[in-house]
């Protein structure tokens, strides 16, 4: 089989010709320091792994008064073409700072400026301070948010260039300046998790109301993926895990929103991944009721999860393929290769049975050193199927 017949075949939940192996995502800061600044496909032809080639475009809708952000000059690593309106535009301010790189990003409407700020180091981005401040702000948003539409063209256009060495994955749409696939996920992202999962509690209908308004975006723009070559797309987030929050609460505020999300995409010809990198033991039956075509990222305790790959694949693995369960923590860094091996086929021995079990680290890493990803490699690659 080549690359993109294993992952196939790990999605339909039957066995390929030898265990599929791949990485969630390949860090710039890890290519820069370890790989002098090598591709993508140069990091997974490195190493062996079954490539996954990572593609998101938006496009505006001029009926409907939307253009692309004038301002934005490039896109970073996984971001979209912003949309505009008249009423939904945006600025972004560099703030001094000595520690990390710092920005304001503002979306200007026609009542208010809302802004966040937004920190950064060689690795990764993050959150200083939330857009929404006051709870009427949500109001603003629903009023002038745009819903950016799949560019089917441009995704095709990838897809055909990349062939079948791999996948093309992405991910249904974020809000503008940061923002994460899930529903709740992006509320969490422009509110913060405290204050959201107060929320909850002091206020359901307001945080039900937003929710509504991030859902219908995120639905505009699966109803516009007819067509696109996508192979999976990525849905959720960290913020559903359950060790963040409580089954209750994914129930009632994070499968009510995701779950007819996933239907819509099935309905668009697409599949789904739903990504929940954390706690995920006391609903695994949650999440695969939502029938995702795939789950991830199955992280395990001593990476602060909860997993045990074992009892998670009796108790889901012939509903959903499982992707992860790998602790790259321990096992890409401070380990021999032969340890790295062992990890390498308890995890096949545990979750590959049957087939429906892509290996992968659980969500990023930043460290590694290339012994342990070459061991990593061909070890995996030394998992066959009779």
């Amino acid at each position: 089989m080549n690359s993109h017949e294993r992952f196939l075949t790990a999605f339909n939940r039957k066995p390929a010709d030898r265990l599929p192996v791949t990485t969630h995502h390949v860090m710039p800061s890890f290519l820069n320091q370890y790989l002098n600044g090598a591709t993508n496909m140069e990091f997974f032809n490195r190493f062996g792994l079954d490539p996954i080639h990572w593609v998101v475009h938006h496009k505006p809708d001029p009926n409907r008064g939307e253009f692309y952000d004038p301002t934005q000059k490039e896109l970073g690593f996984l971001d979209a073409e912003r949309i505009c309106t008249e009423n939904w535009q945006f600025k972004t301010e560099k703030i001094p700072n000595r520690d990390y790189h710092t920005e304001r990003f503002s979306i200007l409407t026609p009542e208010k400026e809302l802004s966040m700020v937004l920190q950064s180091d060689d690795h990764t981005t993050w959150i200083a301070k939330h857009l929404i401040k006051n709870k009427k702000d949500i109001d603003i948003i629903a009023k002038h948010l745009p819903a950016p539409k799949c560019d089917v063209e441009a995704i095709n256009r990838e897809a055909e260039e990349f062939g079948d060495q791999g996948i093309v994955r992405s991910h249904i749409c974020c809000f503008d300046g940061y923002g994460q696939p899930g529903t709740w996920q992006d509320f969490a992202c422009l509110y913060g998790i405290e204050n959201l999962i107060m929320a909850t509690f002091e206020d359901p209908q307001w945080v039900h109301t937003f929710l509504k308004v991030l859902y219908n975006r995120k639905k505009t723009y699966i109803d516009s993926m007819q067509g696109a070559k996508f192979d999976i797309l990525e849905l959720g987030g960290g913020d559903a895990s359950t060790t963040v929050i409580s089954p209750d609460i994914f129930e009632n505020f994070v499968a009510a929103y995701d779950k007819p999300l996933i239907e819509a995409a099935h309905k668009a010809g697409q599949r789904i991944s739903y990504h929940t990198c954390g706690g995920m033991m006391p609903i695994l039956e949650n999440i695969a009721d939502m029938e995702p075509d795939a789950m991830e990222t199955f992280t395990p305790p001593s990476m602060g999860g909860d997993v045990d790959l074992a009892r998670a694949k009796k108790r889901i693995g012939d509903r959903v393929c499982m992707i992860g369960g790998f602790d790259q923590f321990h096992y890409f860094t401070g380990c021999t290769p032969q340890e790295t091996r062992k990890e390498v086929r308890r995890c096949f021995e545990v979750a590959g049975e049957g087939g429906g079990f892509i290996l992968s680290p659980s969500d990023h890493f930043f460290e590694a050193e290339i012994p342990l990803l070459e061991a990593f490699g061909d070890e995996a690659r030394n998992c066959k199927y009779e």
